[in-house]
Parts: structure tokens; sequence; C-alpha cells
């Protein structure tokens, strides 16, 4: 039989998604789909397990090499700072990570000492001001990350915005993109030596069914 692959799939839109790339391969996702409260599930043909775990904890798992494979948001991605092989743009998930607040707030016209940026993101944040020489204050908010500067909690937000209906209907503007997001398929560094061959047929099934 085949060595096992493990994919890290984040529970939601993403998961379903990638569902679809698979079973057109062949892959069968049955299990994966329906998996009531198992956490891990087979395609025992193909010798695949999945495991489906939160967003933000994908890179963990393939980074610590119990997952060989994931797909995560490039958002997620690039907060973890962890060093994955970003294999494929699934292209799926789109969207764009921005700066947005009052347009005519900035660094320059703030009142008190440092400029806060509201967001879930602090590596990114931190990162992103921190190349222009900026210093921040990091408010770490999980939910309504807009509430910020409409409440004067923060300056500005660093957050995902697909539609930018909540922004426009609480009177703020994008300021700056930061990056496009999508959905990415990320490789741990040791399974593409040991299992080269089972990771690259994995890798070539999915490319060839986003082509």
């Amino acid at each position: 039989m085949s060595e096992v692959l493990t994919l890290a799939l984040a529970k939601g839109r993403l998961a379903e998604k990638t569902f679809d790339l698979l079973e057109n391969m062949g892959i069968d996702c049955s299990e994966a789909r329906d998996p009531g409260r198992q956490l891990v599930l087979w395609d025992r043909k193909e010798n695949i397990r999945f495991i489906l775990v939160k967003p933000s904890d994908v890179p963990t798992y393939v980074d610590h090499g119990v997952a060989d494979l994931g797909v995560v948001g490039k958002d997620t991605l690039l907060e973890a700072g962890r060093p994955l092989y970003e294999v494929l743009d699934l292209g799926f998930g789109r969207c764009r990570l921005c700066i947005a607040g009052y347009p005519e707030k900035n660094t320059d016209s703030v009142s008190h000492a440092v400029f806060r940026v509201a967001t879930k993101y602090p590596h990114i944040a931190r990162s992103y001001y921190g190349d222009m020489g900026q210093s921040i204050e990091i408010i770490e908010l999980h939910g309504s990350v807009e509430l910020g500067p409409v409440i004067g909690l923060s300056d500005v937000i660093l957050d995902i915005v697909e539609s930018g209906s909540t922004l426009k209907a609480n009177g703020l503007q994008v300021l700056d993109e930061v990056c496009d997001v999508s959905a990415r398929l990320v490789c741990n560094r040791v399974s593409l030596k040991t299992k080269r061959a089972r990771v690259q047929w994995l890798i070539d099934g999915i490319s060839g069914q986003l082509e």
C-alpha cells in the first residue's frame, strides 16, 4: 500500500472547495465531508488522511510534520510566518488584506502619542508599518474589527476586505492594500523530500484541476 498522505484543512468553505478539487481527481472525500464528531477522516483506497482544524492551526500542523500538506488562506500563512513551501495558489477564497479607516486619519494627524492599529494580524501589522519606519500600538481584536476606528479605540484597522460594504456602512475607506489573499496549498519541507512521489502526485493532480 502507498504511504499515508495527511492533509490539514481549515473547516468550512476552504475545506469544501478543496474537496471539490480532490474529488475531481478521484479521491473519496465523503467521510471528510460528513465527519460527525470524528477528528481524523480517511480515503482508505488512496491512503489519504484528512484532519479538519481551525484555519490558524493549519500552518502549525504542517510545520510540525503531522500533516504533509495543508490548505490555508494567504493571510493566515503570512501571520503564522512558518517555513512552509507554498506550492499552489488555489484561486478560491479571494479577498484583500487592507488598511482601512477614515480618509483624513494618518500617522501625523493623531492627537495621542502612538498610532493605533486594530487587527487580528499583529505580526503582519508590525511588519507592514515597520517597513515604513513607523511605530504603532497593536490593538488585538477578533470580531467586528471595524468598530475600532468608529468608537476611537484605534486610528485604523488592518483586516480582510471582501465587498467593502461593512466599511462603507460605517464611513470607513480602504487606505492601502497590503496584499491579495486566496487559498494556498502548502507543504512540509521534510515531506517534500521523504514522500516526494506521493506529494508531487497530489500537487500535480490539483494543479491539473486548476488548469
